[in-house]
């Protein structure tokens, strides 16, 4: 659902458990949610581990010009094309599919697809941490400031199966806080991208949920991947 709200973010849903718990998040802003594919559970980072600064629903940690959240943007949409490249080289192919402990299954474009995200990230920014799908926490300290979330392809039964109801999934936390937050389906070629303060957007074009005051005249569209 999309919102008209100043915060505009996205989140990486789960069927079991989200990325960040909800703890996390004390000011309770508005999310920009994709349709809720089934993601395998994966073990969650320590509060540390994203940071080991006090939040407050006082104190605005992101303090970000425009500059800034360009320059994440840009890079941020260099991670989508890159994993995009990867998977549709395997998407409707032969390849070999593996089963992780949890028994989900995890395929070559899943590793490929991250491994080329975090190499784009270390490349532009060496300070920021990783914690992608496949290999989890990736930073030399148990800390920091700006962690990207990556999960290459959210969806993966369905990617294996030939059904383009996948997505890439990419956010940029800054001290706990989501500051971006991108959707890429790379076989449509349909990327939403969220930045704090502005509007999301849907292939650069600005998008927003229609008027509507009445709960009885609202739609909800959801649709479960399994």
């Amino acid at each position: 659902m999309f919102s008209q709200t100043q915060s505009h973010f996205l989140s990486f849903p789960s069927k079991s458990l989200p990325f960040y718990p909800p703890s996390l998040f004390p000011n309770k802003s508005p999310f920009l949610s994709f349709p809720p594919f089934k993601t395998p559970t994966i073990s969650l980072p320590t509060k540390s581990m994203i940071s080991n600064s006090k939040l407050s629903n006082h104190i605005d940690p992101l303090l970000l010009n425009d500059t800034q959240l360009d320059r994440f943007a840009e890079v941020g949409n260099k991670l989508a094309d890159a994993a995009g490249e990867v998977i549709r080289g395997y998407f409707r192919k032969k390849f070999e599919i593996l089963d992780k402990e949890d028994l989900s299954p995890v395929t070559i474009a899943d590793q490929a697809a991250e491994e080329s995200m975090v190499s784009i990230i270390l490349e532009n920014f060496p300070s920021h941490a990783v914690y992608g799908e496949e290999k989890g926490w990736r930073c030399k300290e148990e800390s920091a400031d700006y962690v990207w979330v990556l999960d290459p392809i959210d969806g993966t039964k369905s990617f294996i199966t030939g059904k383009p109801v996948f997505g890439t999934l990419i956010a940029l936390l800054k001290k706990g806080k989501p500051i971006l937050g991108i959707i890429d389906q790379p076989v449509l070629r349909e990327r939403w991208i969220g930045i704090s303060g502005r509007i999301t957007t849907l292939n650069g074009q600005e998008v927003a949920t229609r008027a509507c005051t009445e709960l009885s005249r609202a739609y909800l569209y959801v649709f479960l991947v399994v």
